[in-house]
């Protein structure tokens, strides 16, 4: 199978790469040139736990180079999902299908505005990577990687994804609500990233203190009422979970804090933001995430 990588940061390159030797044709496409000329001139270098190898596969910062391919997978940032779209909409063309492993909400329904949404598959992936460098990688973490069509009720094409990546050593499975798989990754975001993100602190430095725990659970609260309200099964002890999730990442710094450290612009819009949008729209309150998003809207404006 032909694949293209939209977005060859840590984990677009994990994937790229673990595509790839496995046998699959693989093109990352990204914008840090630096990152593109190490892979094509020394390969992708993959580290885990002390241990290097080598990844060849191609890489390139101008997309029109990149012929139709099979599979198209969107790892960009959320705030740069629509520039994705329209560059998905092309190497997919009209068979292709185009995935997306985001975090967030709204990266689905924006790539389906560009792309036949039939052939667009949403779902996330419990994987971890961290950028070393330009062309070097380390793979982080494994867990599960679950998928679903975002549209499409017949779930052949979610299937053959899923089968191509289990073969690749990526154990992925098919959801039949594949909606209810992202929300509950967006409520793990939402308890998460803001926090850690407007304080300084590792995931794990949720827990030290009981008013840090609580405004996680409240974020928390506050975003499942909103899921409950659009008919979304999220599971009874979520806010509790959240709080497993970061002890189990406790060494780990969130991605939107990883953001606020490198004065990047962050996904806030599309995490925390994402739930008092949909608030708003259903006439209910979600105070402390309209607070959260003021917050770290407001210190990203001033880097």
């Amino acid at each position: 199978m032909k694949v293209a990588v939209i977005g060859a940061g840590a984990m677009g390159s994990l994937f790229g790469g673990l595509l790839a030797e496995a046998g699959a044709e693989v093109w990352l496409i990204d914008i840090w040139e630096a990152h593109v000329d190490a892979v094509n001139k020394e390969g992708l270098i993959i580290e885990r736990e002390g241990q290097t190898r080598i990844v060849r596969l191609q890489a390139t910062t101008d997309p029109e180079t990149v012929k139709k391919s099979q599979l198209v997978i969107v790892f960009v940032k959320s705030t740069h999902t629509g520039d994705a779209a329209l560059v998905a909409k092309r190497i997919a063309g009209r068979k292709g299908l185009v995935l997306t492993l985001q975090n967030g909400m709204g990266n689905a329904d924006r790539i389906a505005r560009e792309v036949d949404p039939l052939n667009v598959i949403a779902g996330t992936t419990s994987y971890g990577a961290t950028m070393l460098g330009p062309g070097k990688i380390r793979h982080a973490g494994v867990g599960p990687t679950t998928i679903g069509m975002w549209h499409d009720r017949e779930a052949g094409k979610a299937e053959k994804v899923a089968a191509f990546f289990s073969k690749a050593g990526i154990e992925t499975d098919v959801a039949d609500d594949v909606r209810r798989i992202v929300w509950g990754k967006l409520l793990i975001n939402v308890g998460i990233n803001a926090i850690t993100a407007l304080t300084g602190i590792k995931n794990g430095q949720l827990l030290d203190l009981e008013a840090t725990r609580e405004l996680s659970r409240a974020a928390v609260e506050d975003a499942a009422a909103v899921a409950a309200a659009q008919n979304i099964d999220v599971r009874e002890d979520v806010a509790a979970h959240v709080l497993e999730v970061a002890r189990a990442t406790g060494g780990n710094r969130s991605s939107m804090g990883q953001d606020v450290d490198n004065r990047r612009l962050t996904e806030i819009a599309a995490i925390n933001g994402v739930v008092v949008k949909e608030a708003e729209r259903l006439g209910m309150p979600a105070p402390i995430n309209r607070t959260l998003t003021a917050l770290v809207q407001t210190l990203q404006a001033h880097y």
